[in-house]
């Protein structure tokens, strides 16, 4: 066997191990999607060739956006969209400055005890979040503020893991532009808004869709410590629709408010998925 024949093996081989890995990337991502597409199938069936189907079908002939607006007069999910909304813009921007003022803190000041308080900070990462929920609960009760946006946010204008992954970004940026603009008498604040924060702007950004994602997506804390309709989140109004029946005798109209209620998050996450994943991958490497 010649180089050329060698060459043109070499090849092939190359070609279908290609083929195979695209055959079985479209198989994993026919099965991601499907739990979507059968979402966004139910939301426009009606309720009566919903119910008639005793085998389901993988498509409608006859679709209809009535269940959305059953999905909207139902509950207020309006209003529930717009407690979502000011929940997580608020409980996002506090933790984005708790997050960002104390990696800064954890890479560049030097303080007694620093390495030790980073270290307990680290272990507090081991604790489940369910074993905190309790004490959580009776601290907001105890307070009086259950039935509050302020009881809801409080707990979670703060990320251990966050805190770690900014540290790690802060911490590739070079001393010598830290002690370049000490000497310039320049102040930490300063140094952090105009030299840190914009060259660790991809991983910032990544915290902040991520933390928007995880407050939208809340449930069980929201559940918890809210009972009164003015301050449920879109979480609870998918709730209160089983609850008050609705749910379970029309599933199409259930759909059609899941649908409504992914859609933020899912345009989100495409606009700014290079961005996650370009925050995610230098935050945890050095260098």
């Amino acid at each position: 066997m010649n180089y050329k024949q060698a060459e043109n093996m070499s090849r092939r081989r190359s070609g279908l191990a290609r083929g195979v890995t695209y055959v079985l990337l479209s198989l994993w991502a026919l099965v991601v999607l499907f739990p979507f597409y059968w979402m966004l199938l139910t939301s426009v069936k009606g309720y009566g060739a919903y119910n008639a189907e005793y085998i389901p079908r993988l498509f409608t002939q006859h679709p209809t956006l009535e269940n959305y607006v059953t999905a909207f007069t139902a509950v207020p999910l309006a209003r529930f969209f717009a407690n979502t909304i000011l929940f997580t813009v608020l409980t996002t921007a506090l933790m984005l400055a708790v997050t960002v003022l104390a990696a800064y803190a954890f890479a560049r000041l030097n303080f007694r005890g620093r390495n030790l308080l980073f270290l307990f900070f680290l272990s507090l990462m081991m604790i489940p979040n369910e074993l905190v929920v309790i004490t959580n609960y009776v601290t907001m009760t105890n307070l009086d503020l259950r039935n509050t946006f302020t009881g809801l946010i409080l707990p979670s204008v703060t990320s251990v893991f966050y805190i770690y992954l900014l540290k790690e970004n802060f911490e590739q940026v070079p001393e010598q532009l830290y002690y370049a603009a000490k000497v310039d008498g320049t102040s930490d604040l300063k140094f952090l808004f105009k030299v840190m924060i914009p060259i660790c702007r991809p991983t910032i950004i990544t915290i902040t869709i991520l933390k928007a994602i995880e407050c939208w997506n809340s449930y069980v804390w929201p559940r918890l410590v809210t009972d009164d309709e003015k301050y449920f989140l879109v979480s609870n109004g998918i709730q209160t629709i089983r609850e008050t029946g609705f749910g379970r005798e029309n599933i199409p109209a259930m759909m059609a408010a899941v649908v409504v209620i992914s859609v933020p998050l899912i345009v989100l996450f495409l606009c700014f998925r290079r961005m996650i994943m370009e925050g995610v991958s230098r935050g945890g490497t050095k260098g």
